[in-house]
């Protein structure tokens, strides 16, 4: 088979079909089986997050060296749990941006190897698309329109769906993302790394109202800023370093907290009050945070208005969240050929 006859596989694409999905655009190794779009057949992860801890955040080198060294075995296991051979496989779905683009090569070098070698299907995957389609795996009866709030560590999205493959970006963020910005604030409060998880379990000890932070409403807009709130935690605790004065790093942490939720909270209720849909998503790895599903739900419920998140195994990076994002592109006779490539900066447009 030539490189060039890759896009130009046509073969139907039924329900009974089954996708492998890869996934490794920062920091986990992931593969997954799907069937019929949304019965997870296995969903596997090889994560590094204790190989990154050392360094306060993810090395890029050390990542892609990583998924390099652990894409056979885990692509492996995901068919033997999924008990299926690759005879079984009929089509690729992988992520291509947008992440660390090192990482994200050793995922598509993979998969177009593999779609050359057994001659099916390949599509790529936006990773935030990935992220809002996690809902679909527990619900695919979802109907459209929807509202969704990607909340993760290098995005944050207020996003309108339409229909499959039809969205509008209504709001995003201007600077740091929300996930980003824990991670910092947690690395200045001496916590570790990764910070959302951190930072939430000490804020349970804290009083939020113990120390006054800002929020950035962006009047008139559905966009997000926290680079001012990351600021001024962090000028804080440089002042009480210079006076000697000790800082309540629960209490910080919480105040933290509640400055990111509130705003996140408050936009979501208010574009989905605006927009008039029924169901709102949560998606992304900062849609794990307790703390946010609470408070977004309880607000939400007070419109009449439900939230949807999924469940906590697949709010952070994993390939059956690709698997049943591609699906629907397969269905709608996406390909993608030898040219298909990582790139780290793929933005999510609108459609």
């Amino acid at each position: 088979m030539r490189w060039t006859e890759l896009k130009e596989l046509t073969s139907s694409f039924e329900e009974g079909n089954l996708i492998l999905a890869i996934e490794t655009s920062c920091d986990e190794t992931s593969a997954a089986v799907i069937a019929e779009g949304h019965k997870v057949l296995s969903n596997v992860i090889a994560s590094q997050i204790t190989t990154h801890q050392i360094f306060g955040g993810v090395v890029p080198e050390i990542a892609s060296r990583k998924h390099m060294e652990s894409i056979t075995a885990v692509v492996d296991r995901a068919l033997q749990e999924a008990q299926c051979t690759w005879s079984d496989i009929t089509a690729i779905a992988v992520t291509k941006g947008p992440g660390l683009v090192g990482a994200l090569l050793v995922g598509v070098a993979y998969a177009k190897g593999v779609a050359m070698a057994r001659e099916i299907p390949l599509v790529g995957v936006h990773h935030i698309e990935g992220h809002i389609y996690a809902n679909f795996l527990q619900k695919p009866q979802l109907e459209f329109p929807l509202l969704c709030l990607v909340v993760s560590g290098g995005h944050t999205h207020l996003i309108h769906l339409i229909d499959h493959g039809k969205m509008k970006i209504i709001g995003s963020t201007r600077d740091d993302a929300a996930g980003e910005a824990y991670d910092k604030i947690a690395r200045a409060l001496g916590l570790g790394y990764p910070g959302g998880p951190l930072i939430e379990k000490i804020a349970q000890e804290g009083d939020p109202a113990r120390y006054d932070l800002p929020r950035a409403w962006l009047k008139d807009s559905y966009d997000f800023s926290f680079s001012g709130l990351k600021s001024a935690v962090l000028n804080m605790l440089n002042r009480a370093k210079l006076k000697g004065e000790e800082i309540d790093k629960a209490s910080l942490a919480a105040a933290f907290q509640n400055s990111v939720v509130d705003v996140l909270v408050e936009k979501t209720c208010d574009a989905a009050k605006e927009l008039q849909v029924p169901t709102v998503l949560l998606a992304g790895g900062v849609a794990a945070n307790n703390y946010l599903r609470q408070r977004l739900q309880k607000a939400l419920q007070g419109q009449g208005q439900e939230l949807i998140v999924p469940p906590l195994e697949l709010c952070t990076d994993n390939a059956a969240m690709i698997g049943c994002a591609g699906y629907y592109r397969l269905q709608k006779g996406e390909r993608a050929g030898s040219d298909l490539n990582g790139q780290a900066n793929l933005p999510l447009t609108d459609s």
